[in-house]
């Protein structure tokens, strides 16, 4: 699966890169000083007391950068992860971060140094503005330089942050401002609008991150055969469609006049032979999860829906996942509602398996054919309810 750009993500830097530099422009004693709930600023995150204790006491990485710990038996501010021993609670303030501690009168932990967790999430959305406002590629030393940071360090801090590195959230903007273009104007023009230096090196991924080729992009998907069946399972009818590259559809209780709704342009046709040894495989997997991982998809999506969708197929049959854990391991721990909004738009259940998430406390979440589907699946896989 391709790397696409998160809009979600994209806006919510820019709201960071501003609302950060508003901030340092204002005058100290504008600031409040009233201990305040935690709020993340990359994830416009909002998080209890309670919350943010739990994650406090447990050293949790996932929190790092999102909330800031003041002890007011010491008069300092910490990161959650400070290795220093924990206070008691009633001596524990949290403020969404380090300016904010500042203003009330703390001052930083010598041992966690927490202003440099700022420093380096300020640095991050920098770089997302740069690489969007950037006419010319930026290469990890120039993007580095700028934000001022050794180029192999803010690597790392950029990947943690979004999910992906430079290169590949630059080519996913390249991507995107292609796709935008391809439906405006000729495709030699999208090309060099979007950014890239030559038609050969848009040409070296445009199928792999548009689908299909620039010419029936731009026609709307025409030239594309999409293959179909619609196959009997215990658990109701099942349609699956796929492309020469993979499955792009697969879903209870459509057929092809759906199909073809969701791909206007495409050419829809019987699967007959082709699709009959695929097809069984998938129903294979409805009554006998966990047998057929390997499974061929074609589907795109934003970068953090694919790194969500990477992350439910990692999901071992038997096993489930909270929304939180899967958000955390596609590289941004705070956007849980996200990571269910993603599971939602997953084109291929069975083989992306989202009925294997739950939420945090344990209880079943929903699913796009029903809960009881759901619960049938996880039942054959062994999970108890």
């Amino acid at each position: 699966m391709g790397q696409g750009v998160c809009p979600s993500y994209v806006s919510s830097l820019s709201v960071t890169v501003r609302w950060r530099r508003f901030c340092f422009e204002r005058k100290r004693r504008d600031v409040g000083r009233a201990p305040c709930a935690y709020i993340g600023g990359m994830n416009q995150m909002t998080l209890s007391d309670d919350a943010a204790w739990a994650a406090f006491e447990a050293r949790d990485r996932a929190f790092e950068g999102r909330f800031i710990v003041a002890v007011i038996t010491t008069g300092i501010y910490c990161k959650p992860t400070c290795p220093a021993r924990r206070p008691l609670r009633e001596n524990v303030r949290f403020y969404g971060d380090a300016e904010a501690a500042r203003e009330a009168g703390f001052r930083a932990c010598l041992r966690c140094k927490p202003d440099e967790v700022g420093r380096d999430r300020i640095a991050v959305a920098e770089a997302v503005a740069l690489l969007e406002a950037a006419e010319d590629p930026l290469g990890l030393d120039e993007l580095a330089e700028r934000v001022g940071y050794a180029p192999h360090h803010f690597h790392r801090l950029f990947k943690r942050a979004t999910g992906v590195t430079p290169a590949a959230y630059a080519r996913g903007l390249r991507a995107k401002r292609a796709a935008e273009a391809l439906n405006e104007g000729s495709v030699t023009e999208a090309i060099y609008e979007a950014g890239y230096s030559a038609p050969s090196r848009f040409y070296e991924t445009a199928n792999a991150r548009l689908g299909m080729t620039p010419s029936a992009w731009k026609r709307g998907g025409a030239g594309v055969t999409i293959r179909w069946t619609v196959a009997e399972t215990s658990l109701g009818p099942l349609l699956i469609a796929a492309t020469d590259k993979g499955l792009c559809r697969i879903a209870f209780e459509e057929d092809q006049f759906a199909l073809a709704r969701r791909f206007p342009a495409a050419e829809i046709v019987m699967g007959g032979a082709a699709l009959a040894a695929l097809a069984a495989r998938v129903v294979g997997e409805v009554e006998n999860p966990g047998r057929h991982t390997d499974l061929p998809v074609d589907v795109q999506g934003t970068a953090f829906q694919e790194a969500v969708w990477n992350a439910l197929r990692a999901i071992p049959a038997g096993e489930t996942r909270s929304y939180a854990q899967i958000a955390a391991e596609a590289g941004s721990p705070g956007a849980v509602r996200a990571a269910g909004t993603a599971c939602g738009a997953n084109h291929v259940p069975i083989v992306i398996p989202c009925h294997r998430v739950q939420r945090s406390d344990g209880s079943i979440g929903g699913y796009a054919y029903g809960v009881d589907r759901k619960l049938a699946l996880r039942k054959r896989e062994g999970v108890s309810e």
